[in-house]
């Protein structure tokens, strides 16, 4: 219907352009012209593609990524989802794959760009180890922004030392600004205030992982598994095979394997990024967390909410990285990434108080991030386990998991934690090994952000009410001190905190309500208090009870054990109370 349509259309203006000499040809001219993004992407020299969020920064990569998010809104899916596990009910030994020669590991890690974090651990930790990856295991150019204390996660599992970090840390810049359409401006110091350089920290902790014996099968990716009941058997692209007895999957929010397991459901919540790494900036040592400087703008038959995020580059003093975001579903009047890049070049100039044609672009960088509420993702076969995005387990209000893959490292790979203890205590079944990945009411509570964050179309609230709502919010939080706003800023969601700052806004401007539960939808509102409920019963039960039973637990046999050990690390991580604020 859409394409007849469109013949028609077509042939009928064409027609009348005919009654003007060469206006047809103008008219062709005008659909096949190339948009301002494609002009100025084109004008860049290509860089070499890595893995991972932003690796690639290619037109055609814009269009393949616009591609995948054009699916999602048309067909409800990320894409077909084809078999890429299959199980088989026997031990290895008695199977075809016996008799090849194939090389065994303990742990196989597909996805190099944030597996190699923790396939590094466990490689320290005793482990034999591999890597797979589709393309070269290399960072990419653009660099990672975070907090000191989350990279000093990194020191503290023993991967790199501080001096390490330090030389992957391009720049270091503070304060740090929230401001909502001409709300009161927040600032705040040490919040995603460095700028790391994935190229120097992936190639030094590939150093570091083959020095410890790992292995790393680069430009050849998983074409499939078989699961059997003591080891998995990996295909890779070029036909060779590894065995393990536990894979590791770190490819990503768009994995085969995590659409395998969720077959084809749509995210409940994405947020689309685009933007620019660009030199010729004079003013450029302070950040922006957070900031909007216009209501809900419509674009197209979507309304949207922009979001600014800018940081100073590590590559020169006038260099500055600039993202333009917007949280949305996945309805098909959403906006395709190369519209939301079209609008950039529109607004960005007035955010940076700059002129377009006076800044040298270097990147253009642009992202898709799904979220669901069903997260973090459990495993979905025996042997296997998502880590990192495939998890789900980053804040959905988060761009992606460089920090929160530093937080969860230990958790997930040291001593008596995690992937460590599941392999020694044999606890590799889906049942026991989804424990990993279990429940987290924080992660459900946060989910509910993004949704206030979104323009929704076709709710009726006020053109500016996001942006009210989070200048309340972020006033409030402020008035009640950095141990309630840091905690926020850094991705963590508490229950004391958030108790508070709820009730500072009801206090300051009881008339919200109606228009949140207008913006959120009741059914939504009821669903995340049951989250609410939860994140303060995890908080008792890490607070109070754990300490009560910690003596208990380590009496219990290995196999009980490993099970209490989650449930202490759920209930600690599920509320947040791993993150502690320091003054």
């Amino acid at each position: 219907m859409a394409y007849a349509t469109f013949t028609s259309a077509y042939f009928s203006l064409s027609g009348a352009l005919q009654k003007r000499p060469g206006s047809k040809r103008c008219f062709v001219e005008m659909l096949c012209a190339p948009s301002r993004t494609q002009t100025i992407m084109e004008k860049i020299p290509s860089a070499a593609e890595a893995g991972g969020a932003g690796g690639a920064s290619s037109y055609q990569a814009l269009k393949r990524a616009d591609e995948q998010w054009l699916r999602m809104r048309l067909d409800n899916s990320l894409t077909n989802t084809p078999e890429i596990v299959t199980r088989r009910n026997c031990p290895l030994h008695s199977s075809e794959f016996a008799s090849s020669q194939t090389e065994f590991f303990d742990v196989v890690v597909c996805g190099g760009t944030l597996g190699i974090f923790i396939a590094t651990v466990l490689a320290l930790r005793g482990l034999r180890v591999a890597i797979v990856e589709k393309g070269p295991l290399q960072g990419r150019i653009q660099e990672w922004n975070i907090s000191r204390k989350e990279l000093l996660e990194l020191v503290k599992a023993g991967i790199l030392k501080k001096e390490e970090v330090d030389n992957c840390t391009a720049i270091d810049f503070n304060p740090n600004r929230c401001q909502f359409n001409g709300g009161a401006e927040v600032w705040v110091n040490d919040i995603l205030n460095l700028g790391v350089s994935p190229m120097r920290m992936l190639d030094t902790l590939k150093q570091r992982f083959k020095q410890v014996g790992g292995q790393v099968f680069e430009n050849s990716g998983l074409s499939n598994a078989v699961v059997f009941n003591d080891a998995v058997v990996i295909t890779l692209n070029d036909g060779r095979s590894i065995t393990s007895k536990l894979v590791l999957d770190a490819m990503g929010n768009f994995s085969p394997i995590v659409q395998q397991i969720r077959r084809g459901q749509p995210p409940d919540g994405v947020c689309l990024v685009v933007g620019t790494c660009a030199r010729g900036f004079k003013l450029n040592r302070t950040s922006d967390i957070i900031f909007s400087n216009s209501p809900m703008v419509q674009v197209g038959d979507s309304k949207n909410q922009y979001f600014w995020e800018a940081f100073p580059a590590g590559s020169g003093p006038a260099d500055r990285t600039i993202y333009l975001f917007t949280y949305a579903d996945v309805t098909p009047s959403r906006p395709s990434l190369e519209k939301m890049l079209e609008d950039y070049w529109d607004l960005m100039p007035a955010y940076q108080g700059v002129k377009l044609e006076d800044i040298e672009i270097l990147r253009v960088l642009f992202g898709i991030f799904p979220s669901y509420r069903s997260s973090p993702l459990p495993a979905g076969f025996d042997r296997i386990l998502q880590v990192g995005d495939a998890s789900g387990i980053q804040s959905p209000i988060s761009f992606g998991g460089f920090g929160s893959i530093t937080r969860h490292l230990l958790r997930l790979s040291n001593g008596n934690y995690g992937i460590v203890e599941a392999i020694e205590s044999d606890m590799l079944e889906k049942e026991t090994l989804g424990l990993i990945n279990s429940y987290m009411p924080n992660l459900s509570v946060a989910w509910m952000f993004q949704r206030a964050m979104s323009a929704q179309n076709n709710v009726d609230v006020s053109p500016n009410f996001i942006n009210d709502l989070l200048a309340l919010n972020f006033q409030c939080m402020e008035r009640l001190g950095d141990p309630i706003l840091r905690p926020f800023l850094q991705d963590v969601i508490q229950f004391d905190p958030l108790v508070k700052a709820l009730g500072s806004i009801m206090l300051a401007q009881p008339g919200i309500v109606p228009s949140i539960i207008k913006q959120v939808g009741i059914k939504t509102l009821l669903d995340w208090s049951r989250h609410f409920l939860a994140l303060g019963v995890y908080t008792y039960l890490s607070q109070i009870v754990t300490p009560q039973i910690a003596s208990w637990i380590a009496k219990l046999p290995r196999k009980q054990r490993y099970i209490w050990h989650r449930r202490i690390e759920a209930w600690e991580y599920g509320s947040g109370l791993d993150f502690k604020y320091h003054i």
